[in-house]
């Protein structure tokens, strides 16, 4: 198997000259372009290309040095590539992996940021000509901005990245794929694909359904003379941050990851049906354990993880 382009003899994790040569990133916005920049802070990437559809956001890419250059024809991009990365919609991947199929050097490594697993790999092996060395990834890392202006090199620092190779899983792009993301400052961790899904329903999507629910929720009641928004404060401010997060974005996730997330929306509807019980009832010890017990659980995480946070 040739290993062109990448510089160091073996890709593990203590290669100190690790690096590769041509980095092709579709899709330069929050994750892609701060990946990007995470590698070049670790001097492991010679050269990046940007791959988009907005022609403003790709120049805005290259000025901020994200890019070396950018390109909105996927097929030519990835020509001669070494890594590429998709940090694109879940939805989009089947149409990405598509375009590249025909041109993507067979020594290539692809990789990828989106937030479900189990869509990516059966889009690579319905697309790719060599699944095999798709190696699926997630960094547990964002905020709610988006677009390369948002991009900065120390987003993945201390976060987890979560790789979910499969057993037909090339070891050698496998290894190249850890380095990767151990040298964009990730913790990086692996997983079956569908754990992974089934942990982030939980921990990432339905919080994110949940603000978008709240904000609509609250919104519904403004009427003339009356705007429940005028008071909102820090509390309100914290739990919905995330309802500014992409709406097609979440759209995508959602509906990719739909069957786990359907399960997290009936274990979070049971838990409001019993406040809701709790509160017609005027129930206040059974209130009072809810709240504890939501308290308790909460600090137990934060004191076993929130060095990361």
């Amino acid at each position: 198997m040739s290993t062109d382009g990448i510089k160091s003899d073996m890709p593990h994790a203590e290669a100190g000259d690790f690096s590769i040569g041509h980095l092709v990133v579709i899709g330069v916005g929050l994750i892609g372009g701060s990946f990007s920049l995470a590698l070049q802070r670790a001097g492991a990437v010679t050269r990046v290309s940007g791959v988009g559809r907005n022609a403003e956001n790709l120049k805005l890419a290259e000025e901020l040095g994200i890019v070396d250059g950018w390109s909105h024809d996927i097929a030519e991009a990835v020509r001669d590539a070494d890594v590429v990365l998709l940090a694109v919609p879940m939805q989009a991947y089947e149409s990405v992996f598509a375009a590249m199929a025909d041109t993507l050097p067979d020594s290539a490594v692809v990789t990828d940021a989106g937030s479900t697993k189990q869509t990516a790999i059966a889009a690579a092996h319905k697309c790719l000509p060599k699944p095999e060395r798709f190696i699926a990834a997630h960094p547990i890392a964002g905020t709610e901005q988006s677009g390369a202006g948002a991009a900065f090199a120390e987003l993945f620092d201390l976060r987890l990245s979560v790789i979910t190779p499969e057993e037909s899983s090339d070891a050698v792009a496998l290894a190249l794929v850890e380095q990767l993301w151990k040298k964009t400052g990730s913790r990086v961790v692996t997983m079956q694909a569908a754990e992974h899904d089934e942990f982030l329903a939980s921990v990432s999507h339905l919080p994110h359904l949940a603000a978008f629910a709240l904000v609509n929720a609250v919104s519904r009641q403004k009427r003339e003379g009356h705007d429940p928004f005028c008071f909102a404060a820090g509390g309100f401010r914290d739990f919905t941050r995330i309802a500014s997060s992409s709406p097609e974005m979440w759209r995508d996730i959602s509906l990719s990851n739909r069957d786990a997330l359907l399960v997290q929306l009936d274990a979070y509807q049971h838990e409001l049906n019993g406040l809701r019980e709790s509160l017609l009832a005027g129930d206040a010890d059974r209130l009072l354990e809810k709240f504890r017990a939501a308290r308790e659980a909460r600090e137990t995480w934060l004191a076993k993880h929130g060095e990361g946070l």
